[in-house]
Parts: structure tokens; C-alpha cells; sequence
């Protein structure tokens, strides 16, 4: 491969992922970092594995991190190596992924008093409070990301279907995905949908969710709510870190499952359902939950050990 030449497969390879649906943003920008890190050790004409993991490891990153940045080199060189076959591609597996931090699971009594704190915020007889309230609850209550609910429009919010849904558009990957709610659930939506008409704020911006500017709700907006409230409230203290706004998601995927475990259920069978649900592009994200929660590792132990002691189903 000729000098240089590396930088123009760079080109042609971001777009050639852009035009499958990848944004590439993130990505684009380290990768030319690599290309420059290569160029100004002269070795473009040959790329080699040891190359790539300096780089990776020179970072101020921590491992988690540089195994990211070792993965999107992988994939890169994987493409020039279809044509260009001297170049190295670092193997799968040279350096440790980070460890990924157990979440914070909520309780059912944490989860209300936060909305319940959430509604007494100003300014007084205005939309905030209830839009802050209502994006927590439905947060709680399915398991959606913070950026999904912030961006859920007029439309996406679905209440007179049967069942109600939400339709998530374009989130992360680049997935679309029907949300099914709980009655009650809808129920929430369609007296925060009332409020937000009778305070005027109807068909001022197509979003759901909208704010006191007005303008849609930001999702940093209920992360620092959320943070504060928590803080108040003291919730968490003691804990390993501070809970995080992320650790609702991980709690609805927590009790979702051990719903299923004591009713019986099979988990491994349904588990693929809670995947497509919290939009999961890798089933083993939410199979991650298993062994991230005592509680549920308790309980899948006390299955298997009676699968092994009666030799029946798990």
C-alpha cells in the first residue's frame, strides 16, 4: 500500500458506512486520529498490529475505552485487508474490556417518591413539574432511554391504538422499534396530553414533551432534575457510585425479569422479547442483567438447582 493511500480508504470507508446507516461521528474522528498516528510514524504502507494497539493504549482512556477504540481500528483495517491483504488486523480478545459498573435498582417506594418530589419543583402552576414528572414515570415505567422519551413527537405517542403504543423513530443504531405501554401507563400520558392543552401549550412544537421556553423538553434537562432529586432525597447513599437516570432503564429490565422467574416462566425463551423491547441489537446486553443483580442470580440458582435435583425443566 502507497503513503497516503491509507487516509483516502479512510474516506471511502466512512461513507461507505454512512450510506449503510452508521452516523460515523464519533467513529470518523478517532479513526483519523489512527490515520495520523500511522502517517507520522511513517508506517502507511504498512500497517501493523502492534501499530494499532499503541495507539489504542496511548490514550488517557481507561481499559473499557481502549478496547473501543482497539474494536473500531478492527473494523477499519478488516475493510482495507479485503483488498489489501499484508495489512494487520489486531486479533479479538489482546486487550481486557472494561468492567462494566453493577447498575442501582430501584425500589418501587424510591421510584414514587421521586415523582411525587419531581411535582412539587417550580415554577408554580406552570407545565414543568408534570412534563419532569411524566418523563420520569414513563422512563420507570418502560424502560425507554432518556434521549428516546425526549424526542417522542405527537405522533409517536399512540394512545387510542389498542394496545397504546410508542413509536420510537431512529434512536441508537439507527432503530425503530413499537413500544406496547400498560394502561396505566396511557393513562399518565393522556392527563399530562389534558394539562399541557388547558396551560396552552398545544401545537407549539411537535414534540410530546415540551418545556417552558416553550420548545420540546431536553433530555438534559431531566437528567440534572433527576440528579438533584435524588441527591435531596437521599437516595442511594452508601451506594458504590450515585444512581443515574440510565439505572430506571435497568431497573424496568430487572423486574421485568424477575416477574417472569416467579411466575414460572422461561426466561431464556423470552428473554429475545425484553430484547426487542428496550431495543437491544445484542441480546446478551439484556442477558447482562442476570448476573449484574443478586437477586436475579439468586433466583435462576434455586431454578437450576432444582432442575439438577428432580431432573425437570429449569
Amino acid at each position: 500500500m502507497k503513503p497516503g493511500e491509507l487516509r483516502d480508504r479512510l474516506g471511502r470507508y466512512v461513507a461507505l458506512r454512512r450510506a449503510v446507516g452508521f452516523p460515523m461521528r464519533a467513529e470518523e474522528r478517532l479513526l483519523l486520529d489512527f490515520v495520523a498516528f500511522v502517517e507520522s510514524r511513517g508506517m502507511d504502507g504498512a500497517v501493523r498490529s502492534a501499530l494499532a494497539l499503541e495507539w489504542a493504549q496511548g490514550s488517557h482512556c481507561g481499559p473499557g475505552a481502549q478496547n473501543r477504540r482497539l474494536s473500531i481500528v478492527r473494523g477499519f483495517l478488516s475493510h482495507v485487508r479485503a483488498s489489501v491483504p499484508e495489512v494487520d488486523v489486531p486479533p479479538v480478545g489482546i486487550l481486557a474490556g472494561g468492567r462494566r459498573p453493577a447498575p442501582y435498582i430501584f425500589t418501587d417506594d424510591e421510584i414514587q417518591a421521586i415523582v411525587e418530589e419531581t411535582l412539587l419543583i417550580g415554577p408554580a402552576g406552570s407545565l414543568r413539574p408534570h412534563t419532569q414528572a411524566t418523563m420520569l414515570g414513563l422512563l420507570a415505567a418502560t424502560g425507554l432511554r432518556a434521549g428516546e422519551v425526549a424526542r417522542l413527537r405527537l405522533d409517536d405517542v399512540q394512545l387510542e391504538t389498542v394496545p397504546p403504543h410508542l413509536r420510537v423513530i431512529g434512536t441508537k443504531f439507527r432503530k425503530s422499534r413499537l413500544v406496547p405501554v400498560h394502561p396505566s401507563t396511557a393513562a399518565a400520558l393522556r392527563t399530562y396530553e389534558a394539562r399541557r392543552a388547558r396551560l396552552g401549550y398545544d401545537q407549539v412544537c411537535e414534540h410530546f414533551f415540551v418545556s417552558e421556553r416553550p420548545g420540546p423538553a431536553s433530555e438534559r434537562s431531566i437528567r440534572r432534575t433527576f440528579g438533584g432529586l435524588v441527591r435531596r432525597l437521599g437516595i442511594g447513599v452508601g451506594a458504590r457510585r450515585p444512581p443515574r437516570l440510565h439505572d430506571l432503564r435497568h431497573t424496568f429490565a430487572v423486574r421485568r425479569m424477575l416477574a417472569w422467574y416467579r411466575e414460572g416462566a422461561d426466561v431464556r425463551a423470552r428473554l429475545p422479547e425484553l430484547s426487542v423491547y428496550l431495543g437491544h441489537v445484542n441480546p446478551g446486553d439484556t442477558f447482562w442483567y442476570l448476573s449484574a443483580v443478586p437477586e436475579l442470580l439468586g433466583i435462576a440458582g434455586e431454578r437450576f438447582e432444582r432442575f439438577v435435583s428432580v431432573g425437570g425443566a429449569p
